[in-house]
């Protein structure tokens, strides 16, 4: 399915956006 793929790629990039953005401001955390 084409759209399990799709789903898995913006989880993905959720946390990897999310990890990102603790590194860049850890103080929020």
């Amino acid at each position: 399915m084409t759209f399990d793929y799709v789903l898995g790629g913006i989880v993905v990039l959720l946390l990897l956006g999310y990890l990102l953005y603790a590194l860049i401001r850890p103080e929020r955390f």
